[in-house]
């Protein structure tokens, strides 16, 4: 070989070992997990339990940083664009993959700059009212609607949110003209449907179930496809006068793209055991709430085709921010 090719060779083969090296010790300081919503929310709660989880198996503190604004472009931009090397990682909402059609001008691809971990679970909204409001049923509500067009609130998480699209969704299926007030986060709107001054909210189970136990807030239905086990006697929105209706959230931890294929492996593995822990089935279960844990290819393949539906709802709805 000739000596001026050593340098280099050298040079690679003491970053691959370090490389390498760093790996293998990790985690040697505390992680940090973005979430890009306010705090109070499922996402939240989820990622506190799966947090402690982590602590006690790799030592290390996990921190979660709420990173909210721009329709939560903000903390996903921080985690795209943060060293890949295991410490910087997102839990992101359904709001992910909606951003892609509503947010043509993103600083980062939600494909190529960042790599799926799992889909750790999902879940079905839950339609909820205020209790002042004088309605059982998705079918009461509807007829209170009709007779009242723009007189009701619909409160959501912000502009081109999840819980925004769901209900836009319900007032194009159910034929009601409702008005809209958009919130910073689960933690802005909750108080005023408490208050009554929103009146009705489809927001994730895990970030309403608390309210809805305590008799604050009334469950009016969910909008999976059946009812969920752990509510057998809550009805579907499709079987409650909105046939067709459908709509499902979930949470998908992220890191940055660059991240190497053995510390996304080393992460997957330690996810999947949290979600299997009792702590975090407890959690989900009161959430009418499920586990996944899919492989990374699955869940960038789960998000694809969510990139996808949730720009048909966006289109049809005709939804823009500014």
């Amino acid at each position: 070989m000739k000596p001026k090719l050593m340098a280099p060779l050298a040079a690679v083969l003491l970053l691959a070992t370090a490389s390498h090296g760093a790996e293998q010790s990790y985690p040697s300081r505390p992680i940090r997990v973005i979430i890009p919503t306010a705090p109070g929310g499922g996402s939240d709660a989820m990622m506190r339990v799966m947090g402690q989880k982590w602590t006690e198996a790799w030592g290390q503190q996990v921190v979660v940083d709420h990173r909210v604004g721009a329709g939560q472009t903000i903390g996903i931009s921080l985690t795209a664009q943060a060293a890949p090397d295991g410490y910087t990682m997102a839990l992101v909402n359904p709001s992910h993959a909606i951003n892609a059609t509503l947010m043509p001008n993103l600083p980062y691809d939600p494909l190529r700059d960042l790599a799926a971990i799992t889909v750790t679970s999902t879940q079905p909204y839950a339609v909820t009212v205020t209790n002042s409001l004088p309605v059982r049923t998705v079918q009461d509500f509807i007829a209170l609607a009709k007779s009242k067009p723009r007189e009701i609130n619909m409160a959501s998480s912000g502009p081109g949110s999840a819980s925004h699209l769901a209900g836009e969704m319900f007032m194009s299926m159910a034929g009601v003209q409702l008005t809209h007030v958009p919130y910073k986060g689960t933690g802005g709107a909750m108080p005023d449907l408490i208050s009554g001054r929103a009146h009705f909210y489809v927001n994730p189970m895990l970030a309403m179930i608390t309210q809805i136990q305590a008799g604050r807030i009334r469950l009016l239905a969910v909008t999976s496809p059946r009812r969920v086990t752990a509510m057998p006697d809550v009805p579907t929105v499709a079987e409650s006068g909105v046939p067709g209706y459908e709509a499902t959230s979930w949470y998908m931890l992220l890191v940055p793209s660059r991240t190497p294929a053995s510390l996304i492996a080393k992460i997957h593995g330690e996810a999947v055991k949290a979600l299997q822990s009792k702590e975090v089935t407890e959690l989900l279960a009161r959430g009418a709430s499920e586990p996944v844990a899919n492989t990374p290819r699955e869940a960038t393949e789960f998000l694809k085709v969510e990139i996808a539906r949730w720009g048909k709802v966006i289109k049809q709805a005709k939804v823009t921010v500014q």
